[in-house]
């Protein structure tokens, strides 16, 4: 996984407003019997940018020091066109909407070969205090860290 910062071969209008890139290699055995990636494959690539960002942020290591992280709580895709191998794809994320206590993040996955957008998504995550098992509202820190993110695309 490569972190980017601009997508160096795609165009860069279809990952503008998206602070965080990641380009990630279509694997043969993303595809099924229909010669196509397999639909759950897309959530993996949107995991990843997840990833990415929530790295940017330092968030993993602040919930293992304080036991408040990240919880997936909703996530839906629309497919605007089979990805296939071989190719390439940039993952772009940002964060669109900030709440007391989750944010929503929309991903773009942009084909290199195609050079065209092939899926989007949003993803609903919620702060869960896991040693208490409850949602918790998003700490200063991280509101400052997603704010400085964000402030970085205009």
């Amino acid at each position: 996984m490569i972190l980017l910062s601009v997508a160096r071969f795609v165009n860069a209008e279809l990952l503008s407003g998206f602070p965080v890139v990641v380009e990630l290699a279509v694997a043969w055995g993303d595809m099924d019997a229909l010669a196509h990636v397999n639909n759950a494959v897309y959530f993996r690539y949107i995991e990843s940018g997840r990833m990415a960002y929530f790295t940017r942020l330092d968030m993993l290591e602040e919930m293992r020091r304080t036991g408040i992280g990240p919880i997936l709580h909703s996530a839906s895709c629309r497919f605007r066109f089979p990805l296939a191998y071989p190719d390439t794809i940039s993952v772009g994320t940002r964060i669109s909407d900030v709440g007391e206590d989750r944010f929503t993040m929309e991903t773009r996955i942009v084909s290199h070969t195609h050079n065209r957008v092939a899926a989007e998504a949003q993803s609903v995550i919620v702060m869960l205090d896991y040693g208490a098992n409850r949602k918790v509202p998003l700490s200063p820190a991280l509101r400052a860290g997603i704010q400085q993110i964000e402030g970085a695309r205009g």
